[in-house]
């Protein structure tokens, strides 16, 4: 037919070493992001704080749905095997401190836990800055798109809370 081995679609990307590893680590990243905004929910009486939590977590499920499944075609794990640090991880102190919290210290600890969390996701995206398979790399593009904004609106928020 002309057309045997030839590969159509998606499955024809390939993933490097560095996308993968990528993958890897914003997976859990994001799944702290999805944890701590639930927190948000159930703590939280800021409606605007609310509105980017139920954001967050709509975002980040959807992503990490992407991101597995980018795995999986890839025949990667979801995880390295190992731990390796990534800025903006809320530690334990961190996480204990935010769900002990309740009013406007909760909203304050919440805004620059999340702050931190996204600077830490917009930095990780470094490692696929010149990913050659363009759905990685439109995707790590997004990731600092829609995160710097919402730094931007965390900022405004903080200031509101004084």
């Amino acid at each position: 037919s002309g057309m045997m081995g030839m590969s159509h679609g998606s499955s024809s990307a390939t993933y490097t070493g560095a996308d993968v590893m990528f993958l890897q680590m914003m997976i859990p990243h994001h799944q702290q992001a999805i944890d701590i905004s639930n927190i948000a929910l159930k703590t939280s009486k800021d409606a605007e704080l609310l509105a980017l939590a139920g954001t967050i977590i709509k975002a980040q499920t959807a992503e990490i749905l992407q991101m597995k499944s980018w795995l999986n075609e890839a025949g990667a794990t979801n995880d390295m095997g190992h731990s390796m640090g990534m800025g903006g991880m809320l530690d334990e102190t961190d996480l204990s401190a935010l769900t002990a919290a309740t009013g406007k210290t909760f909203d304050t600890l919440w805004i620059k836990g999340m702050i931190g969390h996204h600077d830490g996701a917009i930095h990780m995206t470094t490692m696929i800055a010149d990913a050659n398979n363009p759905d990685i790399k439109a995707f790590g593009e997004n990731v600092v798109k829609d995160q710097s904004a919402q730094i931007e609106q965390m900022k405004a928020m903080l200031k509101r809370l004084g």
